[in-house]
């Protein structure tokens, strides 16, 4: 059934798309570690940090997931270390990725992560692969959402049959619009949350290349659309903020997708357009699932229970099995 029926509802005091996102950002709490720290190398003179979760003590699992957090996210990040630790309860390994810059140790190149970028994530799943898991699946989260599909998406049918199932959540799988969404008025916290983020690493990447990077006007920008526009577009080779989304956006190659892939978007997400829902794409093409539940916000789905796992975790473990 390509377009699923939801099970999801709010607990009654977090009723509302704001209420969920904030509440999972800000309040909620995970108890789980990662066992150790993999430091990965790229082709271009950089780095990739990947945090490690196993299933067994004794030997790695027949399994793995590797996860993709959002934007000025990291491994640490609830919604990651959440879904890490529900999967390893059921016998999954987890490799979280730390997007280049995310992992509290800033990056070499002047290029750094955007939501197109899926050589890096390719990297990761070859690296991955070469371990010698037998099965792989990838799950992103709303930038590492719309980059776990794009990536996906690339591969088509010629993907490697190891990968066998993804889950994309809160994904803006068209990013103009997205952006578009975002820079609304009622999201001007999110904007200013996510850009005090970004400015601090322009900072550090305006030391770190003084002759390609400047901070001049960097206070002057007030939405991602300018952030983007001025810095994530030049610095990645795009002409600009809409040459960027048009090419890094995952839309366009959902149709491409080969493998069983959840796509789990919130019709309450404040970041989501209604294009961000793709309904005729997954009615006719039987590989991607959309689910849209009533309610979830951004990354949030809270649910109570003495587990501590969210609904979204449980159904991306379900959809997994």
């Amino acid at each position: 059934m390509p377009i699923a029926h939801s099970t999801y509802s709010s607990p009654l005091c977090l009723d509302g798309g704001h209420r969920q996102t904030l509440y999972a950002s800000l309040v909620r709490r995970v108890d789980f570690a990662y066992d150790c720290r993999e430091r990965l190398d790229t082709p271009d003179g950089d780095f990739l940090d990947l945090d490690w979760a196993w299933a067994g003590s004794s030997s790695p699992s027949d399994r793995v997931v590797i996860l993709t957090h959002g934007l000025e996210g990291s491994a640490d990040r609830g919604y990651m270390r959440g879904m890490a630790r529900a999967l390893v309860r059921r016998g999954w390994d987890a490799c979280a990725l730390n997007l280049r810059g995310c992992s509290g140790t800033p990056n070499q190149q002047v290029a750094t992560y955007h939501s197109g970028k899926t050589d890096d994530l390719a990297r990761v799943v070859d690296h991955v692969l070469d371990s010698g898991y037998p099965s792989v699946a990838l799950i992103g989260f709303s930038l590492g959402g719309n980059l776990t599909l794009k990536y996906l998406g690339e591969r088509g049918p010629d993907v490697d049959a190891r990968i066998r199932g993804a889950v994309a959540l809160s994904a803006p799988v068209d990013l103009s619009a997205s952006a578009d969404r975002i820079d609304r008025w009622t999201n001007r916290h999110y904007v200013q949350y996510f850009l005090r983020s970004l400015r601090r690493k322009m900072r550090v990447k305006a030391r770190q290349h003084s002759d390609r990077v400047s901070t001049r006007h960097l206070q002057k920008i007030h939405t991602l659309r300018g952030f983007d526009e001025a810095y994530t577009a030049p610095l990645h080779g795009f002409t600009d903020a809409a040459d960027y989304y048009r090419q890094a956006s995952s839309k366009p190659l959902l149709s491409d997708l080969a493998v069983p892939t959840l796509l789990l978007n919130a019709a309450d997400d404040p970041f989501l357009p209604p294009s961000c829902y793709p309904r005729k794409i997954a009615r006719d093409h039987p590989p991607l699932t959309l689910e849209v539940p009533e309610s979830g916000g951004h990354v949030g789905f809270v649910s109570f229970n003495d587990r501590g796992e969210y609904w979204s975790e449980r159904r991306t473990t379900s959809f997994l099995s």
